[in-house]
């Protein structure tokens, strides 16, 4: 591994920035958004966003010409100028300094690089090409937008917030696992997607108050409508292929299009009755996905799901696109 991935924590901690445009605005937003202390050096006019962020106070600008012991200050800095040799002089200069340093597009003068970012605060995913392919970063990044469901964010908040409670409920590792696995097999997205953040919030707060019952060790089942093709499946269909622990496939549905589901996930082929075989593999803890084909009959599908239901199980119907 080239580079060593790292989360910095820049609330209140001075950052320099050198760089007056377009590109150096959108990185004194990040850092500012990251509650950095932004210093602004640049020979030419500000543009807008810039100007607007100086005259609110949001960043200082350092004036005159560019003095190197401003780095002693700073636990960042980021050169944005299309000038090589400044630089180059600057690159040089954070190097003796023991500073960290990003050159916009130049990976050998800069000691870190900017990933692309998934963000659903306070969950963040960054990806990083090592400065060899940045649009490859860019495109994976698109991709994970759309696989990350938006309730994630106020998910992650409401683990940070009942972390003691959880710990105290359950002290035994292997049992808290199982616990946060129940939690995110499924039932929170529904919950977001009926009622909002307070919906999920009150779901997630009732499976806190459960952590330790019995009812921990139930899984879940999701009925999902296998696509005419591996990328044309739904955001949820895709979410659900890749938490599953067992996918039960009905017969007849070609072996591509598993592809794109969980590489260790466990295949099973559907038996004449498939509600019993996926309601023995949920009881038994597993998160279940029954891959059926679109010319099932839709009578057979409410039958599994009405088992699911009536053995306490949690169960949610994935269609197929269009």
């Amino acid at each position: 591994m080239a580079l060593y991935p790292l989360f910095a924590d820049l609330d209140g901690r001075e950052v320099l920035v050198v760089g007056g445009g377009e590109v150096a605005a959108r990185k004194v937003a990040a850092l500012a958004k990251a509650g950095a202390l932004v210093r602004l050096h640049a020979r030419e006019v500000l543009n807008a966003e810039l100007a607007a962020a100086l005259e609110d106070g949001r960043i200082v600008r350092l004036g005159g010409e560019f003095d190197s012991a401003w780095l002693d200050a700073v636990w960042l800095v980021v050169a944005a100028t299309d000038d090589p040799a400044f630089n180059a002089g600057l690159a040089a200069e954070a190097g003796r300094r023991r500073r960290l340093v990003n050159v916009v597009d130049d990976a050998v003068l800069s000691t870190f690089q900017v990933p692309a970012v998934v963000e659903r605060a306070p969950l963040v995913v960054a990806i990083s090409s090592g400065g060899a392919a940045p649009m490859l970063a860019r495109r994976i990044r698109e991709r994970l937008e759309t696989m990350l469901a938006p309730s994630l964010g106020k998910l992650a908040a409401l683990f940070a917030d009942q972390r003691e409670h959880i710990r105290a409920r359950l002290p035994d590792m292997s049992a808290r696992r199982r616990w946060f696995e129940r939690v995110l097999d499924g039932r929170m997205d529904r919950a977001f997607e009926e009622g909002g953040e307070a919906a999920l919030e009150a779901a997630f707060l009732v499976e806190v108050d459960r952590a330790g019952g019995e009812e921990t060790l139930s899984g879940a089942v999701a009925l999902v409508a296998a696509s005419d093709a591996p990328d044309l499946y739904t955001l949820r269909a895709l979410r659900a292929l890749n938490e599953a622990d067992v996918i039960v496939v009905e017969e007849g549905i070609d072996e591509a299009l598993l592809e794109p589901a969980r590489r260790d996930a466990q295949r099973v082929h559907a038996p004449v009755d498939p509600a019993t075989r996926v309601l023995v593999l949920a009881e038994a803890g597993a998160r279940v996905v029954f891959l059926y084909r679109h010319g099932t009959d839709s009578a057979s599908i409410r039958r599994v799901a009405e088992r699911c239901v009536e053995a306490g199980i949690a169960c949610r119907v994935v269609p197929a696109a269009g």
